[in-house]
């Protein structure tokens, strides 16, 4: 069996470059002729093909058929050097490219991390404690409607909008899109206040207003940039849409003024100073059961999560289990139908039951809507105004979208609005 000499190739794994050095490997060759040149008498060995099989990560390469050219050895170490330079810059792409994505990763993994730390002692009692504030404040509100009920949702909308404008500048966003302008951020929140101004000044209006809005919006946008990101554009219609024009829906929710004549028991109760029984309406009963399924929904699928909770309901929101969801449409359906028994709204039990099974779903993926946002900007909470629960916007989550569903169900599912 006849052997040749080769040259061949090592590599530096930990730097990654490639270094010229002899190394001698045995290969059976069958029927393959050897050649001498002229000016050495080392044998080359040279198929019938015209390749040779070399060592290293390229198996073969083409071995030049004139005598002249196979006997320089500078045509190989011309060739090995222009191979070590390619194969430099590739591995500089590669670890730039590394690099991006670990930092990438690296932001995820640091919000999820925040997420899973172990809560501080007397956190679970602060939470309760502002929870329990902000419940009796806001059903002060519903009850009493009216002027307080409309500035208490305006005041709501600016802060969801400055909580909103703070997630889009965020480094984990603005890393691949640049947010709108200052300008325009300021716009932004006058004009989700103003559109929630508009519809409890106008009994309801908000269709034509929200085009509107958005035009004035876009419209600026092309004045103060020079040249707009699409980007741009669609993260400032989306920031009306989320801060501005969900929460009208509760105002419209509130403002359904027919009288609930099944409700009479409580209708009594109502001192004159409210304005009697003619004070409970529909509007009033329906924003009442609606904020109350969201609460219950929340605290069941807590408690339930956390008894109970073992298979994983999204990536999204990685503490969040099928059994904790399980537990919370439960309580959910079951405080409307207790309050269906209570207040004698709606009409029939199982339309009790749909309210809750909506009011559940719709604040489930309002809540999942604002962990995509929050997990893209590599941040934890919208805010730290309130202590225990973060921001307004990581409190009201699960409202926003609840108030338009539970409007669109009354309004158009349910006959003569549940009466």
């Amino acid at each position: 069996m006849a052997t040749a000499v080769l040259l061949g190739r090592t590599h530096n794994s930990c730097a990654g470059i490639r270094t010229r050095v002899p190394a001698i490997r045995r290969l059976p060759v069958a029927n393959v002729p050897l050649r001498f040149s002229s000016s050495s008498s080392q044998p080359r060995l040279v198929s019938s093909s015209g390749k040779a099989a070399r060592h290293g990560a390229r198996r073969h390469q083409e071995v030049p058929k004139s005598a002249a050219a196979a006997a320089d050895p500078d045509a190989f170490v011309t060739a090995a050097e222009a191979d070590a330079a390619q194969q430099q810059q590739q591995n500089a792409a590669g670890a730039a490219a590394y690099e991006a994505a670990v930092d990438e990763a690296t932001e995820h993994e640091a919000v999820a991390a925040a997420a899973s730390l172990p809560k501080k002692k007397g956190s679970l009692a602060k939470r309760v404690t502002f929870g329990l504030i902000l419940g009796l404040s806001g059903a002060a509100v519903i009850i009493v409607g009216g002027p307080l009920y409309g500035a208490v949702t305006c005041l709501a909308a600016y802060q969801l909008a400055q909580e909103y404008i703070g997630l889009v500048g965020a480094k984990g966003i603005a890393k691949g899109m640049p947010p709108p302008p200052q300008l325009v951020n300021n716009a932004i929140s006058l004009l989700c206040v103003s559109l929630n101004a508009w519809v409890f000044l106008t009994n309801g209006r908000a269709a034509s207003a929200m085009a509107v809005v958005t035009f004035l919006c876009l419209s600026l946008q092309l004045i103060a940039v020079r040249k707009p990101r699409f980007s741009q554009l669609s993260s400032s219609v989306f920031g009306l849409v989320y801060c501005g024009y969900l929460p009208s829906f509760w105002i419209k929710l509130r403002l359904l003024s027919y009288p609930a004549i099944n409700s009479n028991t409580i209708a009594a109760a109502i001192p004159p100073l409210l304005g009697g029984p003619t004070h409970l309406t529909v509007g009033l009963i329906a924003a009442f059961v609606a904020v109350s399924c969201i609460i219950a929904a929340d605290t069941g699928a807590y408690f339930c999560g956390k008894a109970f909770g073992r298979t994983q309901l999204t990536a999204v929101s990685p503490k969040k289990t099928v059994e904790g969801a399980v537990g919370g449409l439960l309580s959910s359906i079951g405080v409307a139908l207790g309050l269906y028994k209570f207040a004698g709204w709606p009409d029939n039990s199982l339309s009790a039951a749909a309210l809750g099974t909506i009011v559940f779903f719709a604040s489930l993926f309002g809540d999942l809507i604002e962990s995509v946002i929050k997990r893209d900007a590599g941040l934890k909470d919208a805010s730290n105004l309130i202590p225990g629960h973060g921001g307004l916007l990581d409190r009201l989550d699960s409202y926003l979208f609840t108030g338009a569903c539970v409007y669109f169900f009354i309004k158009f599912c349910l006959g003569n609005y549940g009466l």
